[in-house]
């Protein structure tokens, strides 16, 4: 677990730091928000028993066009963000985090989507004597992501301005150790904007069009991780991946992947030997091959040094049967230079979350 903490907190350290040093704008945000818990999975029905809400605290640290990318994605924002909810159950308790994010803009720069990353804390994770009905968070240190959908007005009020709409909250554990339902909570937030400069800077217009080509590229990289399955108790296992793949890029902001996935997947060892011992009747024999090949199609969106993955995958080795023959891999990569890059990425079987990823890789 403190491998993954410090491997996450690298990340999105590079994440939000890898920008250039020019001064740009800069405010503070603060948010009320208040929804529902979702219900994905009937095992969580017990766990909802009020209206959570919270606060998001967010330093924003806006760009101008100084970089050709802040001007191909509409100037977006960066920062950094604390929430502290309360979930309205004694079960649940309260969770804190800490996320690193862009905020992108729509319609004359009204609309903002944020995209959040980030750690979270929760007060309250499953204990087999003290908390057994916690069957969402087996673990205090929990994956979470945030989105928020919101209709933004900046300095209606010298440098006061106000927002509100939409958020959405997940945390997750990705497997890490069970159990692991998950929660997500959807939620209305209305929240104030102070910003630290008198005015606003002008925004940069001198993008060219030129057309951007490159040939096909292969792609290596080692994945790794811990995980655990669904049974309580039954052991935390590394993982081990590895990948090949050919990328072609489409344009300064987009490329295909195509490729293969070898996995050795530590934890369906257990899993096998535990079916084939505790339940006869699902014919798991014990001798099961624990190793899994996929093959898959993906795409990765460029934004400045960091990059958004996004592959579906099929397995055309598959000895034993877990979740299907389908998954899904979303991700984050940060390169370095042009060949070298690192990423922490998300694997998981349609809504259920198999293992966070932590990767090296070169692109040849």
């Amino acid at each position: 677990m403190k491998h993954w903490l410090t491997s996450c907190i690298l990340l999105y350290g590079l994440c939000l730091f890898s920008q250039d040093k020019t001064n740009r704008d800069s405010y503070f945000g603060l948010n009320y928000f208040g929804g529902n818990i979702a219900l994905h999975n009937n095992d969580i029905l017990h766990l909802i028993s009020g209206h959570p809400e919270g606060f998001i605290f967010s330093w924003n640290k806006k760009t101008f066009g100084n970089e050709d990318w802040e001007q191909r994605f509409n100037y977006p924002d960066y920062g950094a963000s604390l929430i502290y909810q309360n979930l309205k159950n004694d079960v649940l308790g309260n969770n804190l985090g800490l996320y690193a994010y862009y905020n992108f803009y729509f319609l004359k720069r009204n609309v903002m989507l944020r995209i959040a990353q980030g750690i979270a804390y929760t007060s309250n994770p499953y204990d087999k004597v003290e908390n057994h009905k916690n069957v969402a968070f087996g673990s205090r240190l929990l994956s979470s992501t945030y989105l928020m959908l919101n209709y933004k007005k900046e300095r209606l009020f010298d440098k006061f301005g106000l927002q509100a709409g939409l958020s959405f909250i997940h945390y997750s554990n990705a497997n890490v150790k069970a159990p692991n339902t998950s929660v997500n909570t959807v939620a209305l937030n209305v929240g104030l904007n102070y910003n630290l400069d008198e005015t606003a800077s002008e925004y940069i217009e001198n993008l060219t069009k030129e057309k951007f080509t490159e040939p096909i590229r292969i792609n290596l990289a080692f994945r790794t991780g811990i995980n655990e399955s669904d049974i309580i108790n039954s052991g935390q296992y590394a993982f081990y991946i590895l990948s090949a793949y050919a990328d072609k890029r489409l344009s300064h902001t987009s490329a295909i992947q195509f490729g293969t996935d070898v996995f050795f997947s530590n934890f369906l060892k257990e899993l096998i030997y535990y079916q084939s011992v505790a339940f006869p009747e699902l014919d798991v024999t014990g001798d099961e091959d624990y190793k899994r090949v996929g093959l898959f199609v993906g795409h990765e969106l460029f934004v400045n040094r960091i990059s958004v993955e996004t592959q579906l995958g099929y397995y055309v080795y598959y000895p034993f049967d877990f979740e299907g023959r389908t998954y899904i891999r979303v991700g984050l990569k940060r390169y370095f230079g042009k060949k070298l890059f690192a990423a922490a990425t998300l694997k998981s079987h349609g809504a259920k979350a198999e293992a966070v990823e932590f990767g090296l890789g070169i692109r040849l």
